[in-house]
């Protein structure tokens, strides 16, 4: 019996993140004659431009907001053409202060907290643009965001469009979450005689986080990129992606991933959602090993909801894209069931043949190598050091909001 659990759960372990994308490439490569398939030229300036409605919820997002909308309306996209919406989720900062400020420009809407998924149904409802594109108060958008992001939307097959999402298009020592663009001039030299230094901080342990969660949000965009080209992704990026208004369906105000529930029932009504790797948002990885795992708690969780809320995604009669949906998605859900099992398995046939032997061996040098790297960040953050500016000492400050 421990034989089949360790070669079942090798299998499923290996098939979810090697072996499906290696079948997605076959599979494009079979049907385009190459194994670099892209989807089709999204970004023809001829399409058509769609209305659009900008949703954002916010809750105590004041500090950002500025930036946030500052940047969207210096997109190169119609003004005629586009209406941005901000939700206020119960803030009790300068939210709506700030919203004030640009007039007729932005219609702010505020509502008792309640949830981002109660907050998009508000944003939505006031939405009149043939396409809603969904963003955050966090991240900014490339100059030519809008047009390459709607302009998929010239097929009517296609029923919803994700773009990509860049990390770390920032200065890699902003541990702050302020933007230099709202710090004066004294201050951007303060910051950049620090960066100069930013290596020999111990404390920060932030490059080792960045670069492991870079490394694996190129191959989940890798995944979205061959999926589109098939039929759709499962899912979007939170940070922008876009769907037409008529298949928008309200969420459940106990909906934790917005981004893949909305974009897999746009899938269940039979239409396409792909990815365009030229709708360009830019954001900050995570800048501690505790914001990530966080972020990953919250993305298992979704996904279990999910398969509540939409049992319909388990029917491959009902889910054209189910067996992506049951590689990818589920497969993921199933791989820490399998890293138990297969733990047991090589612990009891460790003595009978080598290469349990050394199974076993290989996953506890893993699993201490991630102990040593959560013990190092726990020092880190308990002894901080204080940064100098000029030749002078300054005391720690507080770390902003995670991205």
């Amino acid at each position: 019996m421990f034989v089949a659990v360790f070669w079942i759960s090798v299998l499923a372990i290996v098939y979810v993140y090697v072996g499906y994308p290696l079948a997605l490439r076959a599979y494009c490569a079979a049907r385009t004659g190459r194994g670099d398939s892209a989807i089709e030229p999204a970004a023809d300036r001829r399409s058509p431009t769609p209305s659009i409605s900008i949703v954002v919820a916010a809750r105590n997002e004041a500090s950002r907001l500025g930036p946030r909308i500052e940047n969207l309306l210096a997109l190169d996209y119609p003004a005629d053409r586009r209406r941005i919406i901000v939700v206020s989720d119960g803030s009790t900062d300068d939210t709506m202060r700030v919203l004030s400020r640009y007039g007729s420009d932005v219609l702010a809407i505020e509502v008792p907290a309640g949830g981002k998924a109660r907050a998009l149904n508000a944003g939505v409802r006031q939405a009149d643009g043939d396409v809603v594109v969904f963003a955050d108060a966090r991240q900014s958008f490339a100059p030519d965001a809008l047009r390459a992001l709607t302009a998929p939307f010239a097929d009517p097959r296609v029923g919803g469009v994700t773009g990509e999402l860049l990390l770390d298009a920032e200065s890699p020592c902003r541990r702050s979450g302020r933007d230099r663009r709202g710090v004066d001039r004294r201050a951007s030299l303060r910051i950049g005689a620090s960066d100069r230094r930013c290596d020999e901080r111990r404390h920060t342990l932030r490059s080792t986080i960045a670069d492991g969660v870079g490394l694996y949000w190129k191959y989940e965009k890798r995944l979205r990129h061959l999926e589109s080209a098939i039929d759709s992704t499962l899912g979007a990026t939170g940070a922008i992606y876009a769907i037409r208004r008529e298949l928008f369906t309200p969420l459940p105000p106990e909906t934790i991933l917005d981004d893949v529930l909305t974009p897999m029932r746009v899938v269940l009504q039979g239409y396409r959602v792909v990815f365009n790797e030229d709708a360009k948002a830019f954001d900050r990885a995570a800048i501690d090993a505790d914001a990530e795992a966080r972020r990953k708690v919250r993305t298992l969780a979704g996904n279990y909801q999910i398969l509540a809320l939409e049992p319909r995604l388990l029917l491959p009669w009902a889910n054209r894209v189910w067996v992506q949906y049951v590689s990818h998605k589920l497969g993921r859900l199933v791989v820490p069931y399998a890293l138990l099992a297969l733990f047991a398995a090589s612990l009891a046939l460790a003595a009978a043949h080598v290469v349990y032997a050394a199974a076993l061996g290989a996953q506890v040098l893993l699993y201490l190598l991630a102990g040593c790297g959560a013990l190092l960040e726990m020092r880190g953050r308990q002894a901080p050091v204080a940064p100098r500016v000029f030749g002078h000492a300054r005391r720690p400050e507080p770390a902003g909001e995670a991205a």
